[in-house]
């Protein structure tokens, strides 16, 4: 398999992975060398079958050759099937892993696990909120269309008082066998079984509003609370508030992903909250205390020095964005702005040349 002798299992996964891409029939690779390919595998993957061929290399139980008569392969745990054009199936069914990958691979092998196949969709919307629902955290009522449990039927997809019974076609497995024809062979594979859709059962009569989904479309009004301190670009999952499932599968999940609007005087920069705030010419140069507006609605003061340049930045803890841990807040960095006046009277105007002619 061209890896070292003391490789790793995810190593030798990778290198089976590769080989039997490359030389698997189906893909005009050759035959013999995808079987000695499998061999390896085999051996390779299983420790005590490994540790055997270390210490002695090559053992075959019965003194056989692999590939004998019947196609078996003795001192090994799983049966190779290698179809005619006439007909046997090409299975990897009962060869443990390799039957797993191969069907990852290449769609054949035994009937698969069952997938979920009745959960319904997962929905994802987006959210705008305000600056101030994200400070004070709040609750939306939103409508929303989508499939929902039938009312009739309960979920069942059956008329009430009909019976469900059993898919005629796959016996209840919800997988049946197609059988592909190529020049290299037959190959069976399973698919999802087209008349119950994969579920095994239908129902005798299908119900009269549904039409057998166990669903409906509807409108319906949903409740959502948005945490304070959410973000933009965060996600909010509400498990079991997606789609209804078809015919009383589970429930999807509704993603809400938050939007956050911009604010006309606040800037947010993760937790913290930034605003430019203007002053006069003289409350700069004299100092003065001065009210700060907030998103809460509550009064914040805040003390100008005399002599405060434009530009001069202010730090007030504890009054930004509450941390979605749910623990502290940010902070509030309030910078003060020097306003020149653009219109002066005649009286300001006198007073600013006085003071001109005092050097301010």
């Amino acid at each position: 398999m061209g890896v070292p002798r003391n490789a790793s299992q995810e190593e030798i996964k990778k290198a089976y992975y590769k080989l039997a891409h490359k030389y698997h029939p189906d893909k005009g690779g050759d035959e013999k060398k995808f079987k000695e390919i499998n061999e390896a595998y085999q051996v390779l993957s299983d420790k005590e079958k490994r540790a055997q061929y270390d210490r002695f290399g090559r053992v075959f139980e019965g003194g056989q050759h692999p590939g004998g008569e019947g196609g078996s392969q003795p001192g090994f745990d799983f049966q190779w099937s290698w179809s005619s054009p006439e007909g046997t199936d090409f299975g990897f069914g009962d060869i443990g892993d390799i039957g797993e990958m191969m069907e990852e691979i290449f769609g054949f092998g035994g009937p698969r696990r069952k997938r979920d196949i009745k959960r319904g969709k997962d929905i994802e919307i987006t959210l705008e909120v305000s600056l101030e629902e994200v400070i004070k955290g709040t609750e939306r009522v939103i409508g929303l269309e989508k499939m929902v449990v039938c009312p009739r039927c309960q979920g069942t997809g059956a008329e009430p008082g009909s019976k469900i019974k059993e898919c005629f076609s796959c016996r209840g497995t919800g997988q049946v066998q197609q059988i592909k024809r190529t020049i290299f062979g037959s190959f069976t594979r399973w698919t999802v079984c087209p008349e119950c859709k994969g579920e095994g059962y239908i129902p005798e009569k299908p119900c009269n509003v549904c039409k057998g989904e166990g669903r409906i479309k509807e409108e319906v009004e949903m409740r959502i609370r948005i945490p304070r301190g959410v973000d933009t670009g965060q996600i909010i999952k509400l498990r079991g508030k997606g789609e209804a499932g078809r015919k009383g599968g589970r429930p999807g999940d509704l993603y809400v992903k938050i939007l956050v609007k911009r604010h006309p005087l606040f800037e947010r920069r993760g937790d913290d909250l930034y605003i430019s705030f203007p002053i006069s010419f003289s409350q700069a140069a004299l100092g003065d205390q001065i009210e700060i507006p907030t998103l809460e609605g509550k009064r914040i003061f805040l003390k100008v020095p005399a002599g405060t340049d434009s530009g001069k930045v202010f730090r007030i803890s504890g009054k930004g964005v509450p941390h979605f841990s749910g623990y502290g807040r940010g902070n509030l960095y309030v910078e003060l702005i020097v306003k020149t006046p653009k219109h002066l009277t005649r009286k300001q105007r006198e007073l600013l040349e006085q003071l001109r002619k005092e050097g301010i």
